[in-house]
């Protein structure tokens, strides 16, 4: 495969028009239901902790959305994405719980810290590929427990810190949220209220992969010194991929910290990050719904575990000392599991419900084929360097 035939099958991949995001009726009608299950279901679920853990998958699903930007699309591996969720739940707590700022408020603001964290981190980091990248990135999250753990005027030190950020927008409070002559439990508004972040997210980073600046990401994740030679600037377009990953993490961390009300700098440790890797990687990598599925699914391997205590005796209930915990638990499912789809299974939960002939972008595997059945022509995405452009 050489580099012109390659370069010539990427542009013309980047030429053609994105497809709509709703362009059947189908994706019409299953948007929509998403939406009505937004509200119906915490109308209709009574049980706290199934409420709970839902709404804790989906916070866990706009970090991985944020992950998945990073190494799915852009194909960058990274391990630190923990330590933006930490430095957005912690954000969080200090605007929203200390100064008392609103909602509206103070989340974007959590965010746009861990974005600012990530455009700081992100030259020095993106110098690096593939497993140094890795390292360096893990790096991080040790970084960020530290400086956590000696800051007790903000995150509260070793003991950690109750997080009071507020959840309301106006007359909106989610924490007691009324829906005509009904008022729901704290666990119904923040299941509704970070369903609804969610459906934002997806919807966001669905029109940024579609994106000049999206396409140029894929071009490096599949064949970098094509995309190179094709006009597109590799530390832009990467640093673009790593700060908005940064930013959703933050987000994701400040409705992590009202969720679960207390917040300790062991929180976001290594293991935040493994579970966040197995839910891109168990979803599906490159694919918008993935991360949903796989935080729905990893999120149901505690509630497994806890059920598998009566039965096995070599797992610990939560609070019971010996044996395996149920986290220590969930650490070795989440690494058998990524190990399985990884090895027979790559697309991942999302791979289930595609059609077998809908079309897959371009891997540097077909490039070569799809050159040669038409002549190189130039993209307005992603052009040459005679014309005098790029992205």
């Amino acid at each position: 495969m050489t580099l012109t035939t390659t370069g010539a099958a990427l542009a013309r991949h980047a030429r053609g028009r994105a497809p709509r995001l709703f362009d059947t009726p189908l994706k019409k009608i299953l948007a929509i239901a998403f939406l009505v299950a937004i509200i119906a279901i915490p109308l209709n679920v009574a049980d706290s902790y199934i409420l709970t853990v839902l709404t804790t998958a989906a916070i866990a699903a706009i970090a991985a959305t944020g992950l998945n930007l990073l190494t799915g699309y852009a194909g960058q591996i990274s391990l630190g994405h923990a330590f933006f969720v930490g430095a957005g739940a912690f954000c969080g707590q200090v605007l929203g719980g200390q100064l008392g700022l609103p909602f509206l408020l103070w989340l974007p603001l959590s965010a746009l810290f861990a974005g600012a964290l990530g455009a700081v981190v992100a030259p020095f980091a993106l110098r690096l590929k593939g497993p140094y990248l890795a390292i360096v990135s893990l790096g991080l999250v040790f970084i960020g427990i530290y400086a956590a753990r000696n800051l007790p005027t903000l995150t509260g030190g070793l003991n950690g810190t109750v997080v009071t950020a507020p959840v309301s927008i106006g007359v909106l409070d989610f924490a007691a949220l009324r829906v005509g002559p009904f008022l729901l439990s704290r666990e119904q508004g923040m299941f509704i209220l970070c369903w609804l972040v969610l459906a934002v997210i997806l919807l966001a980073v669905a029109n940024i992969v579609r994106s000049r600046s999206g396409r140029a990401m894929q071009a490096f994740r599949d064949h970098d010194l094509a995309a190179e030679v094709l006009g597109a600037r590799r530390l832009p377009t990467m640093m673009n991929a790593f700060i908005v990953s940064s930013a959703l993490g933050g987000l994701s961390g400040g409705l992590l910290g009202v969720e679960l009300q207390y917040i300790r700098p062991e929180n976001f440790g290594l293991d935040l990050s493994i579970q966040y890797v197995a839910i891109v990687v168990i979803g599906g990598l490159a694919s918008i719904w993935g991360p949903v599925l796989g935080a729905l699914f990893i999120g149901l391997v505690p509630v497994i575990a806890i059920r598998l205590a009566d039965v096995l005796p070599f797992i610990s209930k939560p609070g019971e000392q010996g044996g395996v915990s149920v986290s220590g638990f969930g650490l070795v499912v989440y690494g058998v599991l990524i190990v399985v789809f990884l090895l027979f299974r790559r697309g991942g939960l999302i791979s289930f419900f595609r059609r077998p002939g809908r079309r897959r972008p371009l891997a540097p595997a077909t490039t070569q084929a799809a050159a040669a059945a038409s002549p190189p022509d130039p993209a307005p995405g992603i052009t040459t360097h005679e014309e005098g452009h790029s992205l």
